[in-house]
Protein backbone atom coordinates (compact mmCIF):
# COMPACT_ATOMS: atom_id res chain seq x y z
CA UNK A 1 0.00 0.00 0.00
CA UNK A 2 1.37 3.23 -1.04
CA UNK A 3 2.04 5.18 2.00
CA UNK A 4 0.37 8.42 1.38
CA UNK A 5 -2.89 6.24 2.09
CA UNK A 6 -1.72 5.88 5.52
CA UNK A 7 -0.39 9.54 5.85
CA UNK A 8 -2.43 12.58 6.49
CA UNK A 9 -0.37 15.63 4.68
CA UNK A 10 -1.05 19.00 5.83
CA UNK A 11 0.46 21.83 4.00
CA UNK A 12 -0.10 25.60 4.45
CA UNK A 13 -1.67 27.45 2.13
CA UNK A 14 -0.62 31.05 1.30
CA UNK A 15 -3.97 31.57 0.08
CA UNK A 16 -6.29 30.24 2.81
CA UNK A 17 -3.14 31.25 5.18
CA UNK A 18 -3.72 28.03 7.16
CA UNK A 19 -3.03 24.64 6.74
CA UNK A 20 -4.98 22.47 5.06
CA UNK A 21 -5.46 19.04 4.30
CA UNK A 22 -3.83 17.87 1.19
CA UNK A 23 -6.29 16.17 -1.28
CA UNK A 24 -4.78 15.85 -4.46
CA UNK A 25 -6.61 16.97 -8.41
CA UNK A 26 -6.34 13.19 -8.69
CA UNK A 27 -5.43 10.54 -6.20
CA UNK A 28 -2.52 8.99 -6.11
CA UNK A 29 -1.20 12.09 -8.44
CA UNK A 30 0.36 15.15 -8.08
CA UNK A 31 0.90 18.41 -10.04
CA UNK A 32 3.50 20.91 -9.06
CA UNK A 33 4.80 23.52 -10.84
CA UNK A 34 7.52 26.00 -9.29
CA UNK A 35 9.08 29.32 -10.64
CA UNK A 36 12.46 28.74 -11.56
CA UNK A 37 15.29 31.26 -12.22
CA UNK A 38 15.63 34.17 -14.55
CA UNK A 39 19.21 33.52 -16.20
CA UNK A 40 21.05 36.75 -16.59
CA UNK A 41 23.32 35.85 -13.59
CA UNK A 42 24.76 33.15 -11.13
CA UNK A 43 22.42 31.40 -9.04
CA UNK A 44 22.17 33.48 -5.78
CA UNK A 45 22.10 31.61 -2.34
CA UNK A 46 18.09 33.07 -1.78
CA UNK A 47 17.49 30.89 -4.56
CA UNK A 48 19.17 27.91 -3.51
CA UNK A 49 17.23 28.00 -0.52
CA UNK A 50 14.24 28.32 -2.59
CA UNK A 51 15.04 25.35 -5.17
CA UNK A 52 16.62 23.19 -2.08
CA UNK A 53 12.83 23.44 -0.06
CA UNK A 54 10.86 22.38 -3.11
CA UNK A 55 13.24 19.69 -3.85
CA UNK A 56 12.33 18.31 -0.28
CA UNK A 57 8.64 18.66 -0.87
CA UNK A 58 9.92 16.76 -4.29
CA UNK A 59 11.07 13.92 -2.42
CA UNK A 60 8.66 13.58 0.23
CA UNK A 61 5.80 13.89 -1.85
CA UNK A 62 7.46 11.14 -4.06
CA UNK A 63 8.54 8.69 -0.71
CA UNK A 64 5.17 8.70 0.06
CA UNK A 65 4.08 6.88 -3.03
CA UNK A 66 2.47 9.89 -5.03
CA UNK A 67 3.66 10.25 -8.53
CA UNK A 68 4.59 13.61 -9.28
CA UNK A 69 5.11 15.81 -12.14
CA UNK A 70 7.56 18.41 -11.17
CA UNK A 71 7.33 21.84 -13.18
CA UNK A 72 10.12 24.02 -12.90
CA UNK A 73 10.49 26.74 -15.54
CA UNK A 74 13.39 28.80 -17.20
CA UNK A 75 13.24 32.60 -17.59
CA UNK A 76 15.07 33.48 -20.64
CA UNK A 77 12.74 36.44 -22.27
CA UNK A 78 10.43 39.19 -20.74
CA UNK A 79 11.50 39.63 -17.03
CA UNK A 80 12.46 43.72 -16.89
CA UNK A 81 14.52 45.07 -14.41
CA UNK A 82 11.17 46.44 -12.57
CA UNK A 83 7.76 44.89 -11.39
CA UNK A 84 5.91 47.69 -13.12
CA UNK A 85 7.00 47.10 -16.59
CA UNK A 86 9.67 49.52 -16.69
CA UNK A 87 13.22 48.75 -17.85
CA UNK A 88 15.38 46.58 -19.87
CA UNK A 89 15.07 43.01 -20.04
CA UNK A 90 17.42 41.65 -17.67
CA UNK A 91 19.13 39.24 -20.38
CA UNK A 92 19.49 41.25 -23.07
CA UNK A 93 20.82 44.12 -20.59
CA UNK A 94 23.35 41.45 -19.84
CA UNK A 95 24.17 40.72 -23.45
CA UNK A 96 24.77 44.30 -23.88
CA UNK A 97 27.37 45.31 -21.45
CA UNK A 98 28.76 42.21 -22.42
CA UNK A 99 28.47 42.33 -25.90
CA UNK A 100 27.21 38.53 -26.69
CA UNK A 101 23.87 37.39 -27.95
CA UNK A 102 21.59 37.28 -25.15
CA UNK A 103 21.26 33.49 -25.93
CA UNK A 104 24.84 32.65 -24.92
CA UNK A 105 23.59 34.65 -21.63
CA UNK A 106 20.63 32.07 -21.11
CA UNK A 107 23.12 29.65 -21.45
CA UNK A 108 25.99 30.45 -19.53
CA UNK A 109 23.63 30.97 -17.10
CA UNK A 110 21.54 28.06 -17.28
CA UNK A 111 24.19 25.39 -16.95
CA UNK A 112 25.69 27.50 -13.83
CA UNK A 113 21.97 27.06 -12.50
CA UNK A 114 21.99 23.19 -12.88
CA UNK A 115 25.21 22.73 -12.17
CA UNK A 116 25.12 24.23 -8.77
CA UNK A 117 21.64 22.47 -7.58
CA UNK A 118 23.39 19.31 -8.63
CA UNK A 119 26.03 19.84 -6.04
CA UNK A 120 23.88 20.17 -3.24
CA UNK A 121 21.74 17.37 -4.45
CA UNK A 122 18.63 18.82 -5.83
CA UNK A 123 16.80 16.28 -8.15
CA UNK A 124 15.85 17.64 -11.65
CA UNK A 125 12.25 18.58 -12.24
CA UNK A 126 9.86 16.31 -14.37
CA UNK A 127 9.86 19.17 -16.81
CA UNK A 128 12.10 22.69 -17.52
CA UNK A 129 9.92 24.23 -20.37
CA UNK A 130 11.22 27.88 -21.15
CA UNK A 131 9.74 30.69 -21.63
CA UNK A 132 10.75 31.59 -24.94
CA UNK A 133 9.89 27.89 -26.29
CA UNK A 134 5.93 28.54 -25.48
CA UNK A 135 5.64 32.04 -27.24
CA UNK A 136 2.85 30.88 -29.25
CA UNK A 137 0.85 29.82 -25.82
CA UNK A 138 1.34 32.95 -24.48
CA UNK A 139 -0.09 34.91 -27.36
CA UNK A 140 -3.22 32.80 -27.45
CA UNK A 141 -3.48 33.83 -23.90
CA UNK A 142 -3.72 36.98 -24.95
CA UNK A 143 -5.91 36.87 -27.55
CA UNK A 144 -8.27 35.32 -25.23
CA UNK A 145 -7.95 37.77 -22.67
CA UNK A 146 -8.82 40.71 -24.96
CA UNK A 147 -11.95 39.12 -26.45
CA UNK A 148 -13.09 38.68 -23.04
CA UNK A 149 -12.79 42.17 -22.78
CA UNK A 150 -10.21 42.28 -19.78
CA UNK A 151 -7.11 43.31 -21.56
CA UNK A 152 -6.58 46.82 -23.97
CA UNK A 153 -3.92 47.35 -26.60
CA UNK A 154 -2.29 50.46 -26.88
CA UNK A 155 0.05 51.24 -29.25
CA UNK A 156 1.07 47.47 -29.68
CA UNK A 157 1.60 46.88 -26.04
CA UNK A 158 -1.63 44.60 -24.19
CA UNK A 159 -1.92 45.28 -20.33
CA UNK A 160 -4.50 43.36 -18.20
CA UNK A 161 -7.35 45.45 -17.04
CA UNK A 162 -6.90 44.67 -13.14
CA UNK A 163 -9.50 47.65 -12.11
CA UNK A 164 -12.18 45.87 -14.51
CA UNK A 165 -10.99 42.29 -13.54
CA UNK A 166 -11.39 43.32 -9.60
CA UNK A 167 -15.10 44.54 -10.22
CA UNK A 168 -16.34 40.81 -10.05
CA UNK A 169 -13.21 39.07 -8.62
CA UNK A 170 -10.32 39.94 -5.65
CA UNK A 171 -7.12 40.99 -7.10
CA UNK A 172 -5.03 40.44 -4.13
CA UNK A 173 -6.43 37.49 -3.01
CA UNK A 174 -3.19 35.73 -2.46
CA UNK A 175 -1.12 39.09 -1.12
CA UNK A 176 -3.89 40.31 0.93
CA UNK A 177 -3.99 43.92 -0.46
CA UNK A 178 -6.52 45.82 -1.93
CA UNK A 179 -6.79 47.64 -4.77
CA UNK A 180 -7.46 51.09 -2.47
CA UNK A 181 -4.06 50.57 -0.65
CA UNK A 182 -2.34 49.77 -4.19
CA UNK A 183 -3.48 52.80 -5.50
CA UNK A 184 -2.67 55.47 -2.51
CA UNK A 185 0.89 53.71 -2.38
CA UNK A 186 1.49 53.45 -6.24
CA UNK A 187 4.13 55.78 -7.68
CA UNK A 188 4.31 57.11 -10.98
CA UNK A 189 7.35 55.42 -12.69
CA UNK A 190 8.51 55.70 -16.50
CA UNK A 191 7.17 54.08 -19.26
CA UNK A 192 3.65 53.68 -17.21
CA UNK A 193 1.58 56.50 -19.24
CA UNK A 194 0.16 54.20 -21.92
CA UNK A 195 -1.76 52.47 -19.19
CA UNK A 196 -5.52 53.25 -18.13
CA UNK A 197 -4.12 52.32 -14.24
CA UNK A 198 -0.65 52.02 -12.75
CA UNK A 199 -2.00 48.89 -11.42
CA UNK A 200 -2.04 47.23 -15.15
CA UNK A 201 0.27 44.56 -15.52
CA UNK A 202 1.89 44.26 -19.07
CA UNK A 203 1.27 40.80 -21.05
CA UNK A 204 3.01 41.63 -24.27
CA UNK A 205 5.20 44.73 -24.93
CA UNK A 206 6.05 46.40 -28.26
CA UNK A 207 10.22 45.88 -28.57
CA UNK A 208 11.76 49.10 -29.13
CA UNK A 209 14.44 49.40 -31.74
CA UNK A 210 16.97 48.37 -29.34
CA UNK A 211 15.28 45.42 -28.39
CA UNK A 212 17.21 42.24 -29.41
CA UNK A 213 14.44 39.92 -28.07
CA UNK A 214 11.36 39.94 -30.00
CA UNK A 215 8.75 37.84 -31.63
CA UNK A 216 5.90 38.45 -34.12
CA UNK A 217 2.21 38.88 -32.63
CA UNK A 218 -1.24 40.01 -33.97
CA UNK A 219 -0.18 43.58 -32.15
CA UNK A 220 3.78 44.54 -32.89
CA UNK A 221 6.82 42.65 -33.30
CA UNK A 222 7.35 42.37 -28.70
CA UNK A 223 7.82 39.96 -26.07
CA UNK A 224 5.99 38.60 -23.47
CA UNK A 225 5.22 40.29 -19.70
CA UNK A 226 7.00 37.64 -17.05
CA UNK A 227 4.09 36.52 -15.32
CA UNK A 228 2.43 35.66 -18.57
CA UNK A 229 4.56 32.64 -19.08
CA UNK A 230 4.40 30.92 -15.69
CA UNK A 231 0.16 30.72 -16.46
CA UNK A 232 0.89 29.29 -19.99
CA UNK A 233 3.33 26.48 -18.82
CA UNK A 234 2.07 25.46 -15.69
CA UNK A 235 -1.78 25.18 -17.34
CA UNK A 236 0.18 23.48 -20.52
CA UNK A 237 2.05 20.87 -18.82
CA UNK A 238 -0.59 20.08 -15.45
CA UNK A 239 -4.09 21.47 -16.11
CA UNK A 240 -6.08 24.44 -16.13
CA UNK A 241 -6.36 23.64 -12.00
CA UNK A 242 -3.21 21.36 -10.56
CA UNK A 243 -2.41 20.67 -7.18
CA UNK A 244 0.77 22.65 -5.64
CA UNK A 245 2.13 26.04 -6.88
CA UNK A 246 5.50 27.32 -5.12
CA UNK A 247 8.25 29.86 -4.97
CA UNK A 248 9.75 32.90 -2.60
CA UNK A 249 7.92 34.95 -0.42
CA UNK A 250 9.40 37.97 -3.35
CA UNK A 251 7.12 36.26 -5.49
CA UNK A 252 3.61 36.12 -4.08
CA UNK A 253 3.11 39.82 -5.26
CA UNK A 254 3.08 41.04 -7.52
CA UNK A 255 4.09 37.49 -10.12
CA UNK A 256 1.70 35.04 -8.36
CA UNK A 257 -0.80 37.36 -8.04
CA UNK A 258 -0.96 38.41 -11.74
CA UNK A 259 -0.89 34.76 -12.46
CA UNK A 260 -4.33 33.80 -10.19
CA UNK A 261 -5.70 36.92 -12.22
CA UNK A 262 -4.86 35.80 -15.52
CA UNK A 263 -5.28 31.94 -15.36
CA UNK A 264 -8.52 32.63 -13.66
CA UNK A 265 -9.70 34.99 -16.75
CA UNK A 266 -8.00 32.27 -19.58
CA UNK A 267 -10.00 29.25 -17.83
CA UNK A 268 -12.57 30.69 -15.61
CA UNK A 269 -11.42 28.79 -12.53
CA UNK A 270 -9.03 29.01 -9.92
CA UNK A 271 -5.58 28.00 -11.00
CA UNK A 272 -4.18 26.49 -8.42
CA UNK A 273 -5.49 24.20 -4.97
CA UNK A 274 -1.87 25.07 -2.70
CA UNK A 275 0.16 28.20 -2.81
CA UNK A 276 3.24 27.40 -1.19
CA UNK A 277 6.24 29.68 -0.04
CA UNK A 278 9.82 29.24 0.69
CA UNK A 279 11.05 32.82 2.97
CA UNK A 280 13.71 34.56 2.43
CA UNK A 281 17.54 33.81 3.54
CA UNK A 282 19.34 36.58 5.19
CA UNK A 283 23.53 36.81 5.70
CA UNK A 284 24.97 37.57 9.34
CA UNK A 285 21.63 39.15 9.73
CA UNK A 286 21.17 41.39 7.39
CA UNK A 287 19.83 41.03 3.74
CA UNK A 288 22.10 40.39 0.81
CA UNK A 289 23.26 42.67 -1.51
CA UNK A 290 26.16 42.66 -4.03
CA UNK A 291 25.83 46.78 -3.40
CA UNK A 292 26.94 45.99 0.11
CA UNK A 293 29.20 43.05 -0.02
CA UNK A 294 27.16 41.65 2.20
CA UNK A 295 26.97 38.61 -0.51
CA UNK A 296 28.37 34.81 -1.28
CA UNK A 297 27.47 32.50 -3.92
CA UNK A 298 27.07 28.88 -3.52
CA UNK A 299 30.70 27.70 -4.76
CA UNK A 300 32.28 30.17 -2.72
CA UNK A 301 30.72 28.34 0.85
CA UNK A 302 31.84 24.89 -0.70
CA UNK A 303 35.16 26.64 -1.64
CA UNK A 304 36.28 28.48 1.35
CA UNK A 305 36.96 31.25 -1.23
CA UNK A 306 35.33 33.93 0.55
CA UNK A 307 36.15 36.77 3.15
CA UNK A 308 32.73 35.99 5.53
CA UNK A 309 32.83 32.75 6.15
CA UNK A 310 35.42 31.03 8.73
CA UNK A 311 36.29 28.34 6.48
CA UNK A 312 34.55 26.17 3.92
CA UNK A 313 31.75 23.83 4.27
CA UNK A 314 30.69 21.10 2.05
CA UNK A 315 27.08 20.57 -0.08
CA UNK A 316 25.91 18.34 2.18
CA UNK A 317 27.00 20.44 5.61
CA UNK A 318 25.70 23.59 3.55
CA UNK A 319 22.10 21.59 2.99
CA UNK A 320 21.80 20.13 6.46
CA UNK A 321 21.81 23.54 7.55
CA UNK A 322 19.39 24.90 5.51
CA UNK A 323 17.14 21.82 5.92
CA UNK A 324 16.90 23.12 9.93
CA UNK A 325 15.29 25.40 9.78
CA UNK A 326 11.48 25.75 8.72
CA UNK A 327 10.47 26.46 5.02
CA UNK A 328 8.32 29.15 5.41
CA UNK A 329 11.24 30.81 8.52
CA UNK A 330 13.35 32.81 7.46
CA UNK A 331 17.02 31.82 7.90
CA UNK A 332 20.02 33.52 9.00
CA UNK A 333 23.18 32.20 6.96
CA UNK A 334 26.53 32.59 9.88
CA UNK A 335 29.64 31.29 10.06
CA UNK A 336 28.79 30.01 13.77
CA UNK A 337 25.14 28.49 12.64
CA UNK A 338 27.23 26.61 9.80
CA UNK A 339 29.76 25.57 11.96
CA UNK A 340 27.49 23.73 14.77
CA UNK A 341 25.19 22.52 12.14
CA UNK A 342 28.13 20.84 10.06
CA UNK A 343 29.03 19.01 13.65
CA UNK A 344 25.64 17.60 13.95
CA UNK A 345 25.59 16.25 10.17
CA UNK A 346 28.88 14.42 11.26
CA UNK A 347 27.01 13.12 14.46
CA UNK A 348 24.44 11.90 12.11
CA UNK A 349 26.64 10.17 9.41
CA UNK A 350 28.45 8.43 11.80
CA UNK A 351 25.40 7.23 13.70
CA UNK A 352 24.24 5.68 10.01
CA UNK A 353 27.69 4.34 9.19
CA UNK A 354 27.28 2.88 12.30
CA UNK A 355 24.12 0.77 11.63
CA UNK A 356 25.81 -2.15 10.37
CA UNK A 357 27.70 -2.66 14.09
CA UNK A 358 24.50 -3.46 16.20
CA UNK A 359 23.87 -6.75 17.50
CA UNK A 360 20.29 -8.16 17.37
CA UNK A 361 18.58 -9.48 20.27
CA UNK A 362 15.19 -11.60 20.52
CA UNK A 363 13.80 -8.45 21.72
CA UNK A 364 13.48 -4.63 21.80
CA UNK A 365 13.94 -2.36 24.81
CA UNK A 366 13.37 0.53 22.60
CA UNK A 367 10.11 1.93 20.52
CA UNK A 368 11.03 2.07 17.05
CA UNK A 369 7.68 2.01 15.52
CA UNK A 370 6.67 5.10 17.70
CA UNK A 371 9.55 6.77 16.84
CA UNK A 372 8.85 6.14 12.91
CA UNK A 373 5.72 7.32 13.69
CA UNK A 374 7.12 10.27 15.08
CA UNK A 375 9.52 11.16 11.76
CA UNK A 376 6.04 10.57 9.51
CA UNK A 377 3.86 12.97 11.85
CA UNK A 378 6.69 15.58 12.00
CA UNK A 379 6.74 15.68 8.02
CA UNK A 380 2.92 15.33 7.88
CA UNK A 381 2.79 19.01 9.62
CA UNK A 382 3.77 20.92 6.92
CA UNK A 383 7.30 19.38 6.10
CA UNK A 384 8.56 20.19 9.38
CA UNK A 385 12.32 19.32 8.75
CA UNK A 386 13.64 20.72 12.24
CA UNK A 387 11.46 18.32 13.80
CA UNK A 388 12.47 15.90 11.32
CA UNK A 389 15.96 16.08 12.78
CA UNK A 390 15.16 16.46 15.73
CA UNK A 391 13.63 12.72 15.53
CA UNK A 392 16.90 12.05 13.82
CA UNK A 393 18.57 13.00 16.48
CA UNK A 394 16.80 10.83 18.64
CA UNK A 395 18.07 7.90 16.45
CA UNK A 396 21.54 8.78 16.98
CA UNK A 397 20.77 8.76 20.17
CA UNK A 398 19.24 4.68 19.99
CA UNK A 399 22.33 3.56 17.69
CA UNK A 400 24.91 5.14 20.63
CA UNK A 401 22.78 3.13 23.24
CA UNK A 402 22.53 -0.14 20.66
CA UNK A 403 26.43 0.11 19.58
CA UNK A 404 27.15 -0.08 24.11
CA UNK A 405 24.16 -2.89 24.84
CA UNK A 406 22.60 -0.37 26.66
CA UNK A 407 19.53 -0.75 24.88
CA UNK A 408 18.51 -4.11 22.82
CA UNK A 409 16.41 -4.57 19.17
CA UNK A 410 15.17 -7.42 17.25
CA UNK A 411 16.27 -8.11 13.86
CA UNK A 412 13.32 -7.04 12.67
CA UNK A 413 13.48 -3.73 14.46
CA UNK A 414 16.62 -2.39 13.20
CA UNK A 415 15.49 -3.48 9.53
CA UNK A 416 13.09 -1.25 10.33
CA UNK A 417 15.16 1.31 12.02
CA UNK A 418 18.00 1.13 9.02
CA UNK A 419 15.19 1.14 6.18
CA UNK A 420 13.02 4.73 8.27
CA UNK A 421 16.85 6.15 8.98
CA UNK A 422 18.15 5.51 5.70
CA UNK A 423 14.74 6.94 3.64
CA UNK A 424 14.27 10.39 5.79
CA UNK A 425 18.20 10.85 6.14
CA UNK A 426 18.90 9.91 2.18
CA UNK A 427 15.94 10.01 -0.08
CA UNK A 428 13.67 12.97 1.76
CA UNK A 429 16.26 15.23 2.86
CA UNK A 430 18.57 14.76 0.02
CA UNK A 431 22.00 14.55 2.45
CA UNK A 432 24.70 12.15 0.67
CA UNK A 433 27.35 10.48 3.22
CA UNK A 434 30.12 12.39 1.84
CA UNK A 435 32.25 10.83 4.14
CA UNK A 436 31.80 7.38 2.85
CA UNK A 437 32.17 8.80 -0.63
CA UNK A 438 35.55 10.33 0.62
CA UNK A 439 36.64 6.56 1.67
CA UNK A 440 35.05 5.05 -1.72
CA UNK A 441 37.31 7.47 -3.46
CA UNK A 442 40.55 6.99 -1.34
CA UNK A 443 39.72 3.18 -2.33
CA UNK A 444 39.57 4.13 -5.86
CA UNK A 445 43.19 5.61 -5.82
CA UNK A 446 44.79 2.86 -4.06
CA UNK A 447 43.62 0.25 -5.88
CA UNK A 448 44.48 2.03 -9.41
CA UNK A 449 48.09 2.64 -7.20
CA UNK A 450 48.33 -0.74 -7.25
CA UNK A 451 47.13 -1.71 -10.89
CA UNK A 452 49.71 0.41 -12.47
CA UNK A 453 52.85 -1.74 -9.92
CA UNK A 454 51.16 -4.63 -11.58
CA UNK A 455 51.64 -3.04 -14.66
CA UNK A 456 54.78 -2.03 -14.27
CA UNK A 457 55.71 -6.32 -12.92
CA UNK A 458 54.06 -7.64 -15.81
CA UNK A 459 56.29 -5.28 -17.92
CA UNK A 460 59.28 -6.59 -16.30
CA UNK A 461 58.03 -10.04 -16.89
CA UNK A 462 58.10 -10.22 -13.24
CA UNK A 463 54.75 -12.84 -12.70
CA UNK A 464 54.98 -13.56 -9.38
CA UNK A 465 54.60 -9.68 -8.42
CA UNK A 466 51.48 -9.66 -10.40
CA UNK A 467 49.89 -12.72 -9.43
CA UNK A 468 50.48 -11.90 -5.96
CA UNK A 469 48.53 -8.10 -6.52
CA UNK A 470 45.91 -9.78 -8.15
CA UNK A 471 45.51 -12.90 -5.75
CA UNK A 472 45.23 -10.64 -2.67
CA UNK A 473 42.91 -8.08 -3.87
CA UNK A 474 40.55 -10.72 -4.75
CA UNK A 475 41.45 -12.43 -1.61
CA UNK A 476 39.95 -8.39 -0.37
CA UNK A 477 36.79 -8.60 -2.61
CA UNK A 478 38.29 -6.66 -5.02
CA UNK A 479 38.26 -8.41 -9.06
CA UNK A 480 40.74 -7.30 -11.16
CA UNK A 481 39.96 -7.58 -15.22
CA UNK A 482 42.07 -7.66 -17.84
CA UNK A 483 40.93 -5.88 -21.18
CA UNK A 484 42.57 -4.80 -24.45
CA UNK A 485 41.73 -1.28 -23.14
CA UNK A 486 44.06 -1.60 -19.70
CA UNK A 487 42.89 -3.43 -16.23
CA UNK A 488 39.25 -2.61 -14.66
CA UNK A 489 38.39 -3.40 -10.69
CA UNK A 490 34.72 -4.50 -9.26
CA UNK A 491 34.09 -4.74 -5.63
CA UNK A 492 32.32 -7.76 -4.43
Amino acid sequence: MELYKTNQLKIYNSLSKSKEIFTPVIEGKVGMYVCGPTVYSNVHLGNVRTFMSFDMVFRYLKHLGYKVRYVRNITDAGHLENDADAGEDRIAKKARLEEIEPMEVVQRYTVDFHETLQTINNLPPSIEPTATGHIVEQIEIIKDILEKGLAYEVNGSVYFDVLKYNENEHYGILSGRNIEDSIHNTRTLDGQSEKKNPQDFALWKKADERHIMRWPSPWSDGFPGWHLECSAMSTKYLGETFDIHGGGMDLKFPHHECEIAQSKVNNGVNPVNYWMHANMLILNGQKMAKSTGNYILPNEIFSGENDILSKAFSPSATRFFMLQANYRSILDFTSAGLEASEKGYIKLMEAVSSLDNIEVSKTSSIDIQAWKQQCYATMNDDFNTPMLIANLFEAVKFVNLLITKKETISAEDLTAFKETINAFVFDVLGLKNEFQEDSSDKLSGVVEMLIGMRKDARDNKDWALSDKIRDELAALGIQLKDGKDGTSFSVN
